[in-house]
């Protein structure tokens, strides 16, 4: 299987959609394909993320002419900034490859391009979070040379809207 990563554009929109969905539900989230369709729709519309997508292609002709192309997987960067670098930096914030196709280097695949992205527009951070039972995802971190952060804690707090 040949894969091909390439940014995501408003075309993908339907696709994507469906992946995002399932990337929220394996986060146990209920699945709600609108949620997801809008979320990402804001995304590519007002560009305030970077998202790959990972396409399998059947064969080597289907690669060069973009036909039997299917959406396996995706990655969204949140570009953002380090005080104490004072440097931009990025946040990988979502990583997914469809179950049936894990295992395939689709997921290695766009971490590399995640990382060559912010290499050539020179943030000068890639950060990531993950579940701590997520053995999976972290085994293929730190192959790629990500190191865990033992110092910092990560604390969320969910907001809730004023009336």
């Amino acid at each position: 299987m040949t894969i091909k990563i390439r940014i995501a554009q408003l075309e993908d929109l339907e696709p994507l959609a469906e992946l995002f969905n399932a990337y929220r539900q394996f986060y146990e989230e209920t699945s709600d394909i609108g949620l997801a369709r809008r979320f990402l729709q804001d995304r590519l519309n007002k560009k305030d993320s970077i998202i790959f997508v990972a396409e399998s292609a059947i064969d080597e002709k289907s690669v060069h002419t973009n036909q039997a192309q299917k959406m396996i997987g995706f990655c969204q960067l949140y570009p953002t900034f380090c005080s104490v670098l004072a440097a931009p930096i990025c946040v990988l914030y979502d990583l997914f490859v469809n179950a049936s196709i894990r295992k395939s280097g689709a997921g290695k695949a766009l971490m590399l391009a995640a990382h060559e992205y912010a290499a050539d527009n020179g943030y000068a951070r890639l950060d990531l979070t993950t579940a701590k039972t997520n053995l999976t995802a972290q085994s293929l971190y730190e192959s790629l040379g990500w190191v865990r952060d033992d110092v910092f804690y990560t604390y969320n707090k969910t907001i809730t809207p004023a009336n």
